[in-house]
């Protein structure tokens, strides 16, 4: 019989109609595995995948959360006036999540020699009451009871560890280790280790405000690189600066335990602590996510240009306390500090702050920094230049050109007719029943004076015209901390020889040199 109409399969003869059987077998096999993946697909929106919230935070940040210090928070963000009353017994500001100031501990490193003196910086901020931290020194001093002061704690022997720098000190092994050192007390509830020096001023409220966008579970490394270009080259850019203060997050903080002292082995030459904990956190593969609020404050003299000209991000802090000028006219250093702090803490979010407005009919340009100083230039100056600072300052070189920054800066003007007038802050509070915060500034008399020397055309607003300024601030919303936008400020006009200022956030659109 002729093999004809038989086709070979492995090797053997297969018939026609057992072959055409078997293909229809197949093909009834796959129109029913399509007809369940159409299936699948089109009712995996309801059937197959929770559909999401316009908001999901953590299991912790609902209400049936007990953990000390959770915020509750519905499926759309909003906050109850229960959930608001809860979260102020807790200590946490709204906004803040789930984030409480006791779940941050502090290290701060510090000199026994210094520390008479230093400590005088830690008390402008630390709340011994709310907070948790240690201040680290190499040897023990003298702790005096009731003084608003962290602990002090002795820093382990840091002897056995090799440092071959020329021009450094063996010291920045031992406070590179507060991290480590820190973490191995294994306090309780703890999400965040923030570190800094003993010349270092923190704004408290606003880093538990900032860390609150962050995932405490997950390895976080936040701070920021110095202001001078200078710097960075010399270290790094993606290094945070330790006097300007960084957080690490607690499963970091557990890691570099674990791997830092072997770690440091490999990293003698190295000048300082800051560069030997980047060397270590960057060989567990972590990088540093930046935050501008931060502050090493890397610059000498008159800080005056930066403090007026913040940028649009939290102020966190700043460094270097007894390197700069006294910030206030007819007060010292240490009073100036303490007199900005009391600022700082009556309205701490928007502290610093720098808005912008305008009187056209005079042609006057309006800077207000938040707690700090009032200024108003004779001449209408856009935003795009208004909000660079002047360079009052220079770097550690001591030049003070442009490109010596990694920010924008402005020169200040040669003629004293171009010079703005300045009102600094007097007295500020805070008013909770229509909460807004209140500043009133008082004019500097010794401007007005140098411009008179000067021949300047007579100012717009003549002393016997306006003496103070009274600035009227509504708060930030609670979401400006994520989407960060400047204010927008209106004048209200002269009463009693004080000129009104309306500062409150900008609405859709409004622009603000209008």
């Amino acid at each position: 019989m002729s093999g004809t109409g038989r086709i070979r399969v492995n090797g053997e003869k297969v018939g026609k109609r057992e072959w055409s059987g078997t293909w229809q077998l197949l093909c009834l096999a796959l129109m029913l595995a399509t007809g369940a993946w159409i299936s699948l697909v089109f009712s995996a929106k309801n059937q197959c995948a929770p559909s999401h919230t316009p908001w999901q935070g953590p299991p912790s940040a609902f209400g049936w959360s007990d953990s000390p210090g959770d915020v509750a928070v519905d499926t759309q963000g909003s906050v109850t006036a229960i959930q608001k009353k809860k979260a102020v017994e807790n200590g946490t500001r709204m906004g803040a999540g789930s984030l409480s100031i006791k779940q941050l501990v502090f290290g701060i490193a510090g000199s026994a020699q210094l520390w008479p003196k230093r400590q005088e910086f830690i008390k402008l901020w630390w709340r011994p009451n709310d907070m948790r931290g240690y201040v680290w020194l190499e040897e023990p001093v003298p702790e005096v009871p009731g003084v608003n002061l962290p602990p002090v704690l002795v820093s382990e022997d840091t002897s056995r560890f090799t440092y071959t720098h020329a021009l450094g000190h063996p010291s920045g092994i031992r406070i590179s280790r507060v991290v480590s050192e820190t973490f191995r007390l294994r306090l309780p509830n703890v999400k965040w280790f923030v570190m800094g020096d003993d010349d270092t001023l923190f704004n408290v409220d606003n880093l538990v405000q900032m860390l609150s966008k962050y995932d405490p579970s997950e390895m976080w490394y936040i701070g920021n690189p110095s202001e001078s270009h200078r710097q960075n080259d010399h270290f790094s850019s993606t290094m945070a600066y330790g006097g300007g203060g960084f957080a690490i997050s607690y499963p970091l903080a557990a890691a570099i335990s674990e791997i830092q002292d072997s770690c440091m082995e490999r990293y003698p030459q190295l000048f300082g602590s800051d560069d030997r904990l980047h060397a270590c956190i960057t060989e567990l593969g972590v990088p540093l996510t930046k935050e501008p609020g931060f502050h090493q404050f890397d610059i000498i003299g008159n800080a005056f240009g930066l403090l007026a000209a913040h940028p649009v991000a939290p102020f966190l802090s700043m460094h270097h306390l007894q390197l700069i000028r006294p910030l206030f006219p007819g007060r010292t250093a240490l009073d100036g500090l303490r007199h900005i702090s009391k600022a700082m803490k009556t309205e701490p979010t928007s502290f610093l702050q720098q808005t912008i407005c305008y009187d056209r009919k005079r042609s006057l340009s309006f800077s207000i920094s938040n707690g700090f100083v009032v200024q108003v230039f004779p001449q209408i100056i856009l935003p795009r230049m208004l909000q660079r600072p002047l360079r009052t300052f220079s770097a550690w070189n001591r030049v003070s050109e442009p490109l010596e920054f990694t920010f924008d800066t402005r020169p200040v003007p040669k003629s004293i007719c171009k010079h703005p007038l300045r009102f600094f802050l007097d007295d500020m509070i805070y008013d909770h029943d229509k909460d807004v915060t209140i500043g009133l500034y008082k004019r500097q008399i010794a401007i007005d004076k140098r411009k008179k020397s000067g021949l300047c055309w007579p100012s717009a607003l003549a002393p016997d015209q306006v003496t103070h300024i009274r600035v009227v601030s509504h708060a930030l919303p609670d979401h400006w901390f994520h989407v960060p936008r400047r204010q927008c400020a209106h004048l209200t006009g002269i009463v009693d020889k004080v000129l009104g200022i309306s500062v409150e956030p900008c609405q859709p659109g409004e622009l603000i040199p209008k």
